[in-house]
């Protein structure tokens, strides 16, 4: 059976969505939509997809879709994922991450979805590599004894600071879910979230705003869990490129680099153990080229097609959000602010 997909929203993001459609068995990409008719058209004619749309209601009304996949600005994913949802002619959300813009937001899109008897997905295609399932497995099997520490970075320098105007990009604007924390910090969260199966209880961060758009363009984050494990992460986009991340443990250590966006190029985790027949071996585990995107969407299709539970619930996307609600309020008060004690 072929799996009927839209995507909503036609900048960069959406590129890769539709040459993953196309490259992924049991899909096909049928509709696009977006503000712009022109824009829709003009993407719609290159990854030859016969049916473009400038509102929601119209793709819906038009189409029934398996599919949908929400690639806007982050500032409108709350409102397309639920309007996608109230439809009944959508099976699947698969929303680009973050997910929301806070909290308050996530829980309406995870309650519209539930009363609407859709899958709300948040696209974190990095968990769907096999080297963070690995790494996973790694410290699921206690092979670096107990997970103590977590250090992670997301760094880039995307153009020069005088640069960084709305105009210019969405990453540069507030208003429509822009700075480095919606846009980059979101991936280290939620990996020490995931990592550790646990949710923070005191979040502290420091950062800077830029001077004339407003968004955060350089943060440090730190996230303490129960039992004294610390996740220490710094993201920004003022630079040089970096994406590794340790996990530091009672008996060994892993170490990754290019967590994040590995551009299809071959990975590795490197491994330190301390235990066993023999201290201090290290192992180095090794992939090559993976299409994360399309490990996505397959997913995405086994959960439709065979009843297989999504790798990321809604509740998961909630305690991320409630984590970077967090974020804020501490890089705001300059004060660490601590999850427990607001429930």
């Amino acid at each position: 059976m072929t799996l009927r997909m839209a995507i909503v929203g036609t900048g960069g993001i959406a590129q890769a969505h539709a040459q993953t459609a196309a490259s992924v068995e049991g899909i096909e990409l049928v509709a696009v939509c977006d503000v712009s008719a022109e824009v829709a058209e003009r993407f719609a004619a290159a990854h030859q997809v016969d049916s473009f749309y400038t509102d929601v209601d119209s793709l819906v009304q038009a189409q029934e879709i398996d599919v949908a996949a929400v690639c806007t600005w982050g500032s409108l994913h709350a409102e397309i994922s639920n309007q996608l949802a109230r439809s009944g002619r959508v099976r699947a959300v698969l929303c680009e991450k973050p997910i929301s813009q806070n909290a308050a937001e996530c829980a309406e899109m995870i309650a519209v979805a539930e009363e609407s008897g859709v899958l709300l997905a948040e696209a974190f295609k990095f968990r769907h590599h096999p080297l963070h399932l690995k790494m996973k497995d790694l410290v699921e099997k206690g092979a670096v004894g107990e997970v103590r520490a977590i250090r992670s970075t997301f760094l880039a320098r995307t153009r020069p600071r005088d640069q960084m105007r709305p105009e210019l990009g969405w990453r540069y604007d507030p208003a429509r879910g822009g700075g480095c924390i919606y846009d980059l910090a979101c991936y280290n969260i939620h990996h020490a979230r995931f990592i550790t199966d646990l949710e923070p209880t005191t979040v502290f961060a420091l950062g800077e705003r830029h001077p004339a758009c407003g968004i955060h363009d350089q943060v440090a984050i730190l996230l303490d869990f129960p039992g004294g494990v610390t996740a220490e992460i710094s993201a920004g986009y003022r630079f040089h490129y970096s994406q590794d991340v340790e996990i530091h443990g009672t008996e060994g250590n892993l170490r990754v680099e290019r967590a994040w966006n590995n551009d299809n190029m071959p990975t590795a985790v490197e491994a330190r153990f301390d235990l066993g027949p023999k201290p201090g071996r290290q192992e180095r585990y090794e992939w090559p080229e993976q299409d994360d995107m399309a490990l996505q969407l397959r997913h995405v299709v086994d959960c439709l097609e065979h009843g297989v539970a999504h790798r990321i619930q809604p509740q998961n996307s909630l305690g991320q959000m409630r984590v970077i609600d967090a974020v804020f309020e501490s890089l705001d008060s300059g004060n660490p602010v601590h999850l427990n004690e607001k429930g």
